[in-house]
């Protein structure tokens, strides 16, 4: 489902009845464990965790001027999906991704 909500709450209203429960319980786990520092906002229009720009300025997103995605929650046509990049989260795995892209 592509959404052109601009808040969290038209999001949800928008969502078929049995995914509402679904996305809602995701929601729910994802403030327990990472709006603490994270913020969630509309993300790629869908719901997401981002690290805000405050935090994190000099974002190596591909537009600096985003906030840089951390986990992003979307009802497709067929799922619900969970799209997770932490990549950096993990001083190793990063370190081989950045290589991975040297030539």
């Amino acid at each position: 489902m592509t959404s052109d909500a601009t808040t969290l709450e038209e999001y949800i209203k928008q969502l078929l009845e049995q995914r509402k429960e679904v996305i809602s319980k995701i929601r729910e786990l994802k403030k327990q464990t990472y709006l603490k520092v994270l913020k969630e906002c509309i993300s790629y229009k869908m719901l997401g965790c981002v690290v805000p720009n405050c935090l994190y300025p000099e974002s190596c997103h591909c537009n600096p001027k985003l906030p840089l995605p951390f986990i992003n929650l979307a009802s497709q046509k067929n799922f619900v999906a969970l799209y997770r990049s932490g990549i950096y989260a993990d001083v190793n795995l990063y370190g081989w991704f950045v290589c991975r892209g040297t030539p």
